[in-house]
């Protein structure tokens, strides 16, 4: 199962626990393979080229759909290079900030970002991803000029937040709370149309000065294009046995992680209503970007 991200960031604790369950239905062992590289792509062009049997996954969030809407140059196609396996579920992200930024909610954080148009930065866990599409729908919505800073996943974006080197992140909850709950970072606001049951004292970005904000990062699974459907069927039922297992739903309320079950044609169709519904946002918002 390949993560085409860092160790120890949200999409990679989610996708160990899903592959530790499937491990276990399965009766063998899945090996995780980390690549990261240029947002995600090289993780996810590995699996491209791999052997359409089933023996090679991807486990990757919603930037493996937005991605290709933002590159200048298109590495894949979200639709035709991949077989849909499953979706597993889906978070909101959190609008984080260092802990010596003088600002107790995102209103008061853009006050500062335009008082000091040149002091404050997002720190985003990939270019393409949900963190950077949120960073820069918010830098529109509030008429910020916040320079984005990119990593190779959200350890080392969250990291040089804690550190002072850069202000702010948009970054998945399961990687943040951890260091909301330890005091080191400050939680501003969620990126879900409520607010979350782990921050409920945190607004949402809705709440916050921009009506109607909402985007959520959702984790699938996929495997090459033209995967036999009995192969992809058979992974599909798996991983709905996994996401319904008590264990795993334990953890993922831990997270404030909301599992999702989906055939392969309904993850299709996911998939397809969000390269639409992203795709405006990404054309609106003028958002490109070269590798």
């Amino acid at each position: 199962m390949v993560i085409p991200y860092t160790p120890g960031g949200s999409i990679d604790t989610v996708g160990r626990m899903v592959a530790d369950q499937l491990q276990r239905q399965l009766g063998q062992p899945i090996i995780i393979e980390n690549t990261p590289g240029a947002s995600g792509v090289l993780g996810s062009l590995n699996v491209r080229k791999a052997k359409a049997d089933g023996y090679t996954l991807l486990f990757n969030a919603s930037s493996q759909v937005y991605l290709p809407l933002v590159l200048a140059r298109k590495s894949y196609d979200a639709e035709k290079d991949f077989t849909p396996v499953g979706q597993i579920g889906y978070v909101p992200l959190v609008v984080a900030v260092n802990n010596d930024v003088p600002a107790k909610n995102l209103a008061e954080f853009a006050a500062l970002a335009k008082a000091n148009p040149d002091k404050y930065t997002w720190a985003t866990s990939g270019l393409g991803t949900t963190s950077h599409l949120s960073e820069e729908m918010i830098n529109r919505a509030l008429k910020l000029k916040m320079e984005i800073i990119a990593y190779k996943g959200a350890v080392p974006q969250l990291t040089d937040v804690v550190g002072g080197h850069v202000s702010a992140a948009v970054s998945p909850m399961p990687g943040v709370h951890p260091f909301v709950q330890a005091g080191r970072l400050r939680a501003l606001a969620v990126t879900s149309k409520t607010r979350v049951p782990g921050m409920p004292e945190v607004p949402t970005v809705a709440e916050s000065g921009i009506p109607g904000f909402e985007l959520l990062s959702w984790y699938g699974i996929w495997g090459p294009a033209d995967m036999p459907a009995a192969v992809t069927d058979r992974l599909n039922a798996e991983i709905a046995k996994a996401v319904d297992a008590p264990a795993l739903k334990a953890r993922f309320a831990e997270l404030s992680f909301i599992p999702a079950r989906s055939d392969p044609a309904q993850f299709r169709q996911l998939i397809r209503e969000d390269l639409s519904k992203i795709g405006k946002a990404v054309k609106e918002a003028n958002i490109r970007i070269d590798f």
